[in-house]
């Protein structure tokens, strides 16, 4: 079995849901009392916040580059950034280390595809859903167009996830007004959501809606399961 390389702490609420999506998939797997071997190391998310809010990304590129090295050293043969949102400063991170890097986009959109999807709607951070660095990635490499809310509803989406589910906070009026704007994504065209923001998971989950949801951060993590598992 490959040692998993687990960059977390942005949040550390989601990272937590990593690490138990991680073992849970090596056990269900390989049975028994076996477990996911892995490396993590989890950075103060407050510092990266702070970074993210101001547009210093290339600081916040380095500090995580430091701390995937911290990763690498660890014994990790590969790495999994636990969070979407700083997939933005990815190739920084790649170019400061010598083990592959299992980018979120990549198996989100990988079982999309294989779903046949080819129109989908994007929650996420801000950055996620406005910058191109995620969106893009899905319509060159996979031919996969996204729709994302309009502005006062990625408001909405952005300031929940950093007030809230950040800090651990479950609100039933938040999850009622994600699921409207995912039901209004549907109506555009939408054939499923991508719950682009590993905190979002804890809002809404597929029971809450009729429209197919696909959890990045359990995408993610199964792929990495896949590929500790692999000879």
């Amino acid at each position: 079995m490959k040692t998993i390389g687990l960059l977390g702490g942005m949040s550390w609420e989601s990272t937590q849901s990593y690490y138990r999506a991680l073992n849970e998939g090596v056990k269900a797997a390989l049975g028994g009392l076996h477990s996911a071997k892995i490396a993590m190391v989890s950075v103060d998310f407050a510092e990266i916040e702070t970074l993210q809010h101001q547009g210093r990304w290339e600081e916040t590129g380095a500090m995580l580059s430091r701390a995937a090295q911290q990763v690498e050293r660890a014994g990790a043969d590969f790495l999994v950034i636990a969070t979407n949102t700083m997939h933005k400063v990815a190739p920084q991170i790649e170019a400061a280390i010598d083990i592959p890097l299992l980018h979120i986009a990549d198996a989100t959109a990988q079982r999309l595809a294989a779903d046949g999807l080819r129109r989908v709607g994007l929650l996420g951070t801000r950055f996620t859903m406005e910058q191109p660095f995620y969106r893009e990635r899905l319509v060159e490499r996979f031919g996969i167009e996204v729709l994302v809310p309009d502005e006062s509803q990625r408001e909405t989406v952005h300031r929940v996830i950093y007030e809230e589910l950040c800090q651990g906070r479950i609100e039933p009026a938040s999850q009622a007004e994600y699921l409207g704007v995912i039901d209004g994504l549907h109506e555009r065209g939408a054939e499923a959501v991508i719950l682009g923001c590993t905190e979002i998971a804890l809002l809404v989950q597929q029971d809450d809606t009729a429209v197919p949801l696909y959890d990045t951060a359990a995408l993610h993590a199964a792929r990495a399961v896949e590929c500790a598992l692999e000879a």
